[in-house]
């Protein structure tokens, strides 16, 4: 009989045959909070992306929402974004070579350079506190999904490129894990541990890149992240610092 995989202490789970939205969910429970609690669902009716876009919820897909009471100032919650890539490419590696996974800035994971997980963050508070903080992650188990055309990084499943077979109920477990691998560290030694593995795991640093902000583009090289989660990227007219872009390469 295989053993239970760990489960964070002091850490609560809610599973769901089907669900509109897991970060939905987080919304209706975060004014009762009690423990930091994980959410998942088998199915979606009405998953959603970054910037409203529609996340495709094929079967054996994975779709959870981390929600909990972090400390600290709203700039302080964004990093956790980082966290979370961090902790689904440690999950992830656990059922394929790690060396065919990357770290796209500033949420995505790629697999052979097709996107396999996304993460999005959402909070209420002030900016000086938060009253809750949620982080949803998508991730293709199985086959990659149909119909989406003209991506960017065109979807990729875990199935498709051979990976270890993995269900849903086992991947919680490994991410949920690996995410408080990830606050421990976090809160014992700041976000330079943090920031240092994901810049290890980065996609395409120190080459170029292009970066498409909702007032401009921009193309140079990609230097780093800073303390804050910004991209640093050299262009022919200097260092730019950027909050959040869309980027392609």
């Amino acid at each position: 009989m295989t053993e239970p995989l760990p489960w964070p202490d002091r850490t609560d789970r809610l599973i769901f045959d089907e669900l509109d939205s897991t970060m939905a969910e987080a919304a209706r429970i975060a004014p009762d909070l009690h423990r930091p609690t994980w959410i998942m669902a088998r199915h979606q009716t009405a998953a959603r992306g970054r910037r409203g876009r529609v996340w495709s919820n094929p079967p054996g897909h994975f779709a959870a929402t981390f929600v909990f009471r972090p400390e600290g100032t709203a700039a302080n919650a964004a990093l956790r974004s980082f966290f979370a890539a961090n902790a689904v490419y440690e999950a992830l590696a656990m059922k394929v070579d790690r060396d065919r996974l990357s770290l796209k800035w500033p949420n995505d994971v790629l697999l052979d350079g097709g996107k396999v997980a996304g993460i999005l963050l959402e909070s209420v508070g002030t900016a000086s506190a938060l009253d809750w903080l949620a982080i949803g992650i998508g991730v293709n188990l199985g086959q990659s999904p149909a119909g989406i055309r003209d991506a960017a990084f065109p979807p990729v499943g875990l199935e498709d490129v051979g990976g270890e077979p993995c269900d849903q109920d086992e991947f919680l477990s490994l991410l949920a894990s690996n995410m408080a691998t990830e606050e421990g560290l976090y809160q014992r030694l700041g976000f330079g541990p943090i920031r240092k593995n994901w810049l290890r795991r980065a996609a395409r640093l120190g080459e170029t890149i292009t970066a498409r902000t909702t007032r401009e583009e921009l193309t140079g090289t990609f230097k780093t992240i800073d303390d804050t989660g910004q991209l640093v990227l050299q262009t022919p007219k200097g260092q730019v610092w950027i909050p959040a872009a869309e980027i392609f390469f």
